[in-house]
């Protein structure tokens, strides 16, 4: 069975109950292989495209191609900024439904996307290689002020997908998390020197191309240390419910929502508002792609 908003269909529940399990203990979980060859491909190549065509002009950072924008942090660091009307490979990835789906069931209702975002880095070979690195742990919302419980199971209004399109082994210097932190009432001053001492509580996402880790932005979480030679891309979006609004230069031009088939346009435009805050929550022992409402 599907749950809709409009005519968009995606599963609900998208997760089993042991992917939501790994969720609620540990503030994300990482699904292997959404996507698949072709899809990947896609996405990588279209990802590269406009990489070159934004270097092209100069000054990526203030010279938009199609309303995306590339701010380098030096050679070896690329970041993207709404991505999501340059390409029609990124459309597709940010209205995927599976992810919406997975996403729907961890905010607990209807979503936007607020964020469309990509990084293609690489390991600067005049950095040092550290034995016991220190990384930039940051989260994009608290908990008990962004997150709620429903039949047992935490729930965030802030959540993200990154989804890797290059494999990611364990020196390949993807995420790194502090799990268990989404649930903590505290500020990260104590937090992250805690998970320094015990190293065990800082978990890195290791996945094959085309999986994506799933996170409530109350997860303190930070870009692992890359030491290998191989390229890391990724490409990542943030979802809210459909009332709130998009992160500040990453609103959806009229003239491409305008053009959007109808199901999707809410997903995009929040058009939705305060219109869809009809909870959807599933019980832990609910299969995917089963239903329950509350």
């Amino acid at each position: 069975m599907t749950e809709t908003t409009a005519t968009f269909h995606r599963p609900f529940p998208a997760l089993t109950p042991a992917q939501r399990y790994h969720f609620d203990v540990h503030g994300y979980v990482v699904i292997e292989q959404i996507l698949d060859a072709d899809e990947i491909q896609r996405l990588y190549d279209a990802l590269h495209t406009l990489k070159r065509e934004l270097m092209e002009t100069g000054d990526p950072a203030k010279n938009p191609v199609r309303g995306a924008f590339m701010d380098p942090a030096g050679p070896y660091m690329h970041g993207f900024g709404h991505i999501i009307e340059s390409m029609p490979a990124f459309l597709e990835y940010y209205a995927h439904p599976r992810l919406v789906g997975m996403v729907d069931e961890v905010t607990g209702g209807g979503v936007r996307l607020t964020e469309a975002e990509a990084i293609i880095n690489a390991r600067d070979p005049a950095a040092p290689l550290e034995d016991d690195p220190r990384y930039g742990f940051h989260r994009g919302t608290k908990a008990g002020f962004g997150t709620y419980e429903e039949n047992g199971l935490f729930h965030c209004h802030f959540v993200k997908t990154l989804t890797n399109l290059t494999e990611l082994g364990p020196d390949d210097g993807d995420t790194v998390v502090i799990a268990g932190s989404h649930k903590i009432a505290l500020p990260e001053g104590p937090i992250i020197p805690a998970a320094y001492e015990d190293r065990s509580l800082v978990h890195q996402v290791v996945a094959p191309a085309g999986s994506t880790l799933l996170f409530a932005e109350s997860l303190i979480h930070a870009t692992g240390q890359l030491r290998t030679d191989r390229e890391r891309t990724i490409i990542i979006g943030a979802y809210a419910p459909s009332m709130f609004q998009v992160w500040n230069g990453y609103q959806p031009s009229p003239d491409f929502l305008k053009g959007l088939p109808e199901e999707l346009k809410p997903l995009l435009s929040g058009s939705d508002g305060w219109e869809d805050l009809k909870a959807r929550c599933r019980a832990l022992d609910i299969p995917a792609a089963g239903r329950t409402d509350c």
